[in-house]
């Protein structure tokens, strides 16, 4: 295994500095600060990475550094990401979470069909336990896209809470929702989190981030820093660029400083496919903006 060699600032990251713990009200607790495991595939998420043991050593550094969740998807590679962190980590050390979503999969061409029957969706849990050779899973989110004729977003939540009922599934989250479809099933199921797209620059959830924040709900941004697919404004901003400069540190720590600074129940899982900036971004953790930082973030 080797290290990248790259330079990385900003401070240390200790376990105890992962932006501290959130607890949800059914009782997911975790760092703030997690790991996403997508950028572990290969280009577009698809196939296996260039340097596999390097995507193994990320995973461990991950772990060694504190990290106590990890979100993933048998639709990464496909099947290529949830075998890595079975081959880097198993047995897996107590306390770690395993996250992952079903609602989707990836046809030859690398596109997301979804997936919406309620079997289906029950299959492919099955298929996460396999391939992460596990018994259970912390967390499972339901990929929402769209309503099928006869099947309704209460319909593939029971089934997800007959895995959880089993013993498979010990919590529920959506992803990709609306606040009136969280708001239509959280009184049919427990949801523990929401993962929706929410960064500095694109702050379409913002009432759904706020919605969660009352009912101890945690919210997890997806893409904290921009789509991983193209450059984004979370990526090259001037209003970051600047804050970054003035705290010696890189833009997506100003992102990342931002969102935990945003909402005490935003969950942070930033995704990398180098140990540089894995730890690079959990130091994003102890950096503290300034109400100046924020008022120009926030503008």
């Amino acid at each position: 295994m080797r290290d990248t060699g790259e330079e990385h600032r900003g401070v240390s990251t200790a376990p105890s500095a992962l932006g501290g713990t959130f607890e949800t009200d059914d009782g997911f607790a975790v760092h703030r600060l997690g790991f996403g495991a997508m950028q572990l595939a290969g280009p577009g998420v698809f196939g296996p990475p260039a340097d596999r043991e390097q995507a193994k050593h990320v995973l461990r550094r991950a772990v060694e550094l504190g990290v106590d969740h990890i979100d993933t998807s048998d639709f990464y590679g496909p099947w290529v990401v949830n075998e890595l962190i079975a081959e880097a980590l198993r047995p897996y050390p107590e306390g770690l979470r395993l996250v992952t979503k079903v609602g989707a999969y990836r046809d030859h061409e690398g596109n997301w069909p979804p997936i919406n029957h309620p079997e289906a969706l029950k299959a492919q849990v099955h298929d996460n336990l396999r391939r992460l050779r596990t018994d259970s899973l912390a967390l499972v989110h339901l990929r929402h896209t769209r309503e099928e004729p006869g099947i309704s977003l209460e319909d593939q939540l029971s089934a997800l809470a007959e895995l959880r009922d089993q013993g498979l599934v010990r919590h529920i989250g959506l992803s990709n929702v609306s606040l009136e479809q969280f708001e239509q099933v959280r009184e049919h199921t427990p949801i523990a989190t929401v993962q929706n797209l929410y960064n500095v620059v694109d702050r379409t959830s913002e009432p759904l981030l706020r919605r969660t924040a009352e009912l101890g709900t945690a919210f997890i941004p997806f893409f904290p820093l921009g789509s991983g697919f193209s450059d984004s404004r979370a990526r090259q901003d001037e209003t970051l660029s600047v804050i970054a400069q003035r705290h010696g540190v890189t833009q997506a720590q100003v992102s990342l400083a931002w969102l935990l600074q945003r909402s005490a129940n935003v969950l942070l899982i930033p995704g990398t496919s180098t140990v540089g900036h894995l730890e690079e971004n959990l130091a994003a953790a102890e950096l503290e903006l300034t109400d100046r930082d924020l008022t120009e973030l926030n503008a």
